[in-house]
């Protein structure tokens, strides 16, 4: 047998850099938004992602909370703000942190929800999905709109009396599917969702709204505008919208509606 050559001390082998280390501003340097999220969420991640323009950041963290959806369990979201929104770039800076839930700032409060929020993340601009709809809403200067839901309908109740009592809106006309759980929320079909919301419209409506970040709603924002030919609002299109505004950042996206087509 050959004898083997006498390697080198691995600490022989290692290697001095002779050039500083360069840095730019990072792949996300225009802006990072955070979303806290429910446990059993399925969409916001992927309609985020989907939204986000060039150089825009979005991160994403779930709080504690039982999985039924209904106005005592989204109360509990409370606890657990501060320390899930902490969780989201602790050792990097937030532009702006977002409830990703609709009916859960209802629930809690919107004061209440950017005061957590801002407890974990003190230098983010702090808003939640609900805060979202009501500035989108606002933006595009509707105050009587037709709602729909996929909740339960103690929870449609809860929301649609926010909307009319706490926001100020008018509601025309509203229902709800009676869903509890996001897991029937997420297989609503796209299809069904155009049928129901464009039954909810009235000649009175200015807009329509389409309440919950668990439906494939951003899917059918475009046809839904067409065939009833008035503005809508659906919970995902207003949360990326109002964050990227909050950013600083104002860029026009095709194929979202009139909201990121004028505003």
């Amino acid at each position: 047998m050959l004898d083997q050559p006498e390697k080198t001390p691995l600490q022989q082998r290692k290697l001095e850099v002779q050039t500083p280390v360069r840095f730019d501003a990072g792949r996300n340097a225009r802006a990072k938004i955070g979303f806290v999220l429910l446990p059993n969420d399925q969409l916001v991640e992927e309609d985020m992602v989907r939204m986000a323009p060039p150089g825009v950041g979005v991160y994403f963290s779930r709080a504690r909370m039982p999985h039924e959806i209904s106005t005592a369990t989204l109360a509990q979201l409370t606890g657990s703000l501060a320390e899930t929104a902490g969780r989201i770039l602790p050792d990097d800076r937030l532009d702006v942190v977002c409830l990703a839930c609709t009916s859960g700032t209802v629930a809690v409060g919107e004061l209440r929800v950017c005061e957590e929020l801002n407890r974990g993340a003190p230098n983010a601009r702090a808003t939640s999905l609900m805060g979202s709809v009501t500035r989108a809403l606002e933006t595009l200067q509707v105050r009587r709109i037709a709602v729909g839901t996929p909740y339960a309908h103690e929870l449609t109740d809860t929301v649609v009396g926010y909307l009319q009592d706490e926001a100020g809106f008018e509601i025309t006309a509203y229902a709800g599917l009676g869903l509890d759980y996001d897991r029937d929320m997420v297989r609503v079909t796209p299809d069904y969702l155009l049928e129901f919301a464009a039954s909810l419209d009235t000649p009175e409506a200015e807009a329509l709204l389409i309440s919950c970040s668990a439906l494939r709603s951003l899917e059918i924002v475009e046809a839904l505008e067409e065939k009833i030919g008035k503005p809508v609002v659906v919970s995902n299109q207003a949360m990326m919208w109002n964050c990227l505004r909050l950013a600083g950042i104002e860029d026009s996206l095709p194929g979202y509606g009139a909201l990121f087509r004028h505003f």
